[in-house]
């Protein structure tokens, strides 16, 4: 299934000659965070639900044309552009144009996660893996590397916290022994961040600690 499966036209898009108060009452029963507004079919940007509250219900949407937020999509972009430009905008909705910056409907973001959830990244099962190093220092063949030379399948990885030193990076991986490929990272200087029951590292140095806990106890 591709991502424009996804376009909706459920609703029409807001003309900018409506009143604000037909607009409040759209707002009202829907519950939207924005909603697209057009000038002859032509897409001017989108009104938001918590600007609207401030205006005067006599007037018409074109009134306030400068309050209007023109974020988009294209219909050609791939599902993390989409999913990039709802969390950069904080929306709940986000209208798409074609190359020809036709409007063509809207993404509502309930239906984007059920597409990412249909993705063999969250859909097929596996062992998530943290690790954490140097941002000069890590290297994306070098962590697929390490995990397909323990006979490990990657589903996906990507940088989930990053500051102006470290990166961390969270794995997805169908197959292989989870703590041979943790002790390889550690070979190679990555710190794991996840915690894993099969890591034979961390056991034995709890095993260390409750040992000497034993002996000062004696």
């Amino acid at each position: 299934m591709e991502i424009t499966d996804y376009i909706t036209n459920d609703h029409k898009a807001i003309d900018c000659q409506e009143t604000i108060g037909t607009v409040k009452d759209f707002f009202a029963e829907l519950h939207f965070s924005h909603f697209p507004v057009v000038e002859e079919g032509i897409y001017i940007g989108s009104i938001a639900s918590d600007d609207i509250e401030t205006f005067d219900d006599d007037k018409r949407v074109i009134d306030y044309k400068y309050t209007l937020e023109t974020f988009f999509t294209r219909t050609n972009a791939i599902w993390l552009e989409v999913l990039e430009i709802f969390a950069k905008n904080h929306s709940n909705l986000i209208p798409v144009l074609d190359e020809e910056n036709k409007y063509v409907g809207y993404y509502e973001i309930e239906e984007i996660m059920t597409f990412f959830h249909q993705t063999p990244f969250l859909k097929e099962p596996g062992r998530v893996i943290k690790i954490k190093k140097g941002v000069l220092d890590y290297s994306m063949s070098q962590i697929t590397q390490i995990v397909e030379s323990n006979n490990g399948k990657l589903l996906g990885l990507f940088i989930s916290e990053a500051d102006v030193s470290t990166v961390e990076i969270t794995l997805k991986i169908s197959l292989g022994a989870i703590n041979e490929i943790v002790q390889s990272f550690r070979r190679y200087n990555y710190e794991i961040t996840s915690e894993h029951h099969e890591d034979n590292y961390i056991n034995n140095l709890k095993e260390r600690s409750d040992y000497l806990d034993k002996y000062l106890n004696i």
